[in-house]
């Protein structure tokens, strides 16, 4: 088994930030936190999400109906389009971010099941870089062994990437399943329950990775 953790700011406590009073545990430090907060199907709803800057990657879950996906909403995509954590799709044009990207301070929902039905509880998940922690941004490819390099201005100890322009998976890489770049890192794929998969050729590097495959 392996876990990825990330440490909230303990007890939740309320948020009225927002349209949507939410319950919060952020930990501004880390760039991280955890809300939970009741849809109401309004369109323009915005949710206070605890942090003092501007979440770059956020997962919210319905919590009390099944067949919703993980919707994902990142800066690289903008807010008129998402993807799920559970599937492979590429990004689509949604409005389960109404169209208007987060602020310090809340984030905000179209009138969409998947993430604002009325009366259903959902539980969201935010981020924002912080400098020598953590970075969330994109990259193009080259198709090439000597792949792109993606600054990061330290060392990696967990890489999730998505293809964002055709269906392929969300490969996880980190440094205590393979801490050596020898060419054989196994990826674990957040949207499939299958084992771990190798072999990978991804360089994780002092200030940043660079893929190493075709």
């Amino acid at each position: 088994y392996t876990a990825w953790c990330w440490k909230g700011g303990g007890t939740a406590v309320s948020n009225s930030d927002g349209s949507i009073t939410s319950s919060v545990s952020a930990n501004k430090d880390a760039g991280f936190s955890i809300v939970s907060y009741t849809g109401n199907n309004a369109t323009g709803a915005t949710v206070g999400h605890g942090l003092n800057a501007v979440p770059e990657f956020i997962i919210v879950k319905d919590r009390d109906t099944d067949g919703y996906s993980w919707h994902v909403y990142h800066s690289a995509l903008g807010a008129t389009k998402e993807i799920s954590l559970n599937e492979t799709n590429d990004a689509g044009t949604q409005a389960f971010w109404n169209n208007t990207a987060p602020t310090s301070s809340v984030f905000s929902l179209g009138p969409i099941d998947g993430t604002n039905k009325s009366g259903e509880d959902y539980i969201a998940y935010c981020w924002h870089s912080v400098e020598g922690f953590s970075k969330f941004g994109s990259y193009e490819g080259n198709g090439s062994s000597d792949g792109t390099f993606v600054y990061l201005g330290f060392t990696p100890s967990l890489i999730i990437c998505k293809n964002i322009d055709a269906a392929n998976g969300w490969a996880m890489f980190d440094t205590t399943r393979d801490p050596a770049n020898d060419g054989d890192q196994h990826a674990l794929f957040a949207n499939d329950p299958g084992d771990e998969t190798g072999s990978y050729n991804i360089d994780l590097l002092s200030n940043g990775f660079e893929c190493r495959d075709t």
